[in-house]
């Protein structure tokens, strides 16, 4: 009888309870899976919700959304990825054959929304308890068992921790601009938050040929490596609908892209958008969060208010143009990549990423 692997994994046994980590053995692998040995992931503020619970999880899990790594064993009836390869393993599998897929919106795939937050087991404690992998990744591991549907291989010499950010930060910034926001030449654009996803919208507003992108962002820091990465205007919340009347001739952004996730900074979004201007919301602090608009700018004045998950990509078509962008320097993630992190240094990235000192923090495995 085969003997699985075992693996060191930074596992949430309990919300608001640190994080511990833990060698675990590996459940068998199904004939549609993938093992992945992970190189690099990166730590996203999601988790922080995460951890206190506000975001559904079933503890214990593994967190850890989007990573990279290297193929080492393929299941019976995987196809198209091979021992050996890397591989991109983003917040979102896409099946290809399902209601979503096939409406062009992989971005809503079944194989993750349709499973209701009850995400698959992946490995056993060694008290005996099985652990799930959070958004199907469980990246936060030496390991990784993942759907043949959600590893994308890349052909690349880019290092593991700028390839790591295209799980999650650079689909979603540089997708709510390209997919969603449709952002084009001369388009007034301002991003709310200057976070890992608010950063990479800026660069993507920039490459599109925004000729203003006005970055709303509350933290001086923020907004100085906002404008560092290609922002016009770089303001604090109170200053935000002057700062974009300004540019604008008093009508509002033409593009408005949300990354912050609270409730305040969607209705900022609202505000800061001209008639018929777009609107998108991509941010997320809690799970029964709700937020309320003016009903006057929402639905008479022509608005169109979208919403985003992961950039509303399409990984086979995007990640290799994403990749370009990296490789040739038109996307910087140099700026981004704040730390670096071990393992066994978990609640110290939680912490940092909490108190917002980081902008990404990586685990290089």
């Amino acid at each position: 009888m085969k003997t699985m692997p075992t693996m060191r994994a930074a596992l949430l046994r309990g919300f608001e309870q640190p994080l511990t980590v833990e060698e675990v053995e590996l459940l068998d692998l199904a004939p549609t899976r993938v093992l992945v040995r992970t190189k690099a992931t990166p730590f996203c503020s999601t988790d922080v919700t995460s951890f206190h619970g506000r975001l559904g999880k079933v503890p214990p899990t593994i967190l850890g959304h989007a990573a990279v790594g290297e193929v080492i064993e393929v299941g019976g009836e995987v196809r198209g990825i091979e021992v050996g390869q890397r591989v991109v393993v983003p917040g979102t599998p896409e099946c290809g054959d399902c209601f979503y897929c096939a409406a062009g919106h992989p971005d809503q795939c079944a194989e993750l929304f349709d499973l209701g937050g009850v995400y698959p087991d992946v490995a056993r404690t060694s008290d005996g308890l099985l652990v799930n992998a959070a958004g199907c990744v469980g990246g936060y591991a030496e390991i990784m068992s993942v759907s043949r549907n959600q590893a994308f291989p890349v052909d690349t010499d880019l290092s593991w921790e700028v390839i790591s950010l295209l799980g999650c930060g650079i689909t979603t910034g540089v997708g709510a601009v390209l997919n969603v926001a449709r952002v084009g030449p001369d388009d007034a654009v301002a991003v709310v938050g200057a976070g890992h996803v608010g950063l990479w919208a800026v660069q993507a507003a920039r490459l599109a040929g925004a000729r203003e992108v006005v970055v709303v962002e509350p933290r001086e820091h923020r907004r100085e490596v906002a404008l560092e990465v290609g922002a016009t205007v770089a303001v604090a919340p109170e200053d935000a609908l002057a700062a974009v009347r300004d540019v604008t001739q008093g009508r509002g952004a033409d593009k408005v892209v949300e990354a912050a996730g609270p409730p305040s900074a969607q209705r900022l979004a609202l505000e800061l958008s001209r008639r018929a201007g777009t609107v998108v919301l991509s941010g997320l602090k809690d799970a029964s969060g709700e937020v309320s608009f003016s009903q006057i700018p929402l639905a008479i004045h022509s608005r169109r208010v979208l919403s985003t998950q992961n950039g509303n990509v399409r990984m086979r078509r995007d990640l290799p143009a994403y990749i370009r962008l990296l490789e040739r320097g038109a996307l910087d993630p140099a700026p981004l990549i704040t730390s670096t992190y071990r393992l066994d240094d978990i609640n110290t990235a939680l912490r940092r990423s909490e108190r917002l000192e980081d902008l990404s923090g990586v685990f290089v495995f």
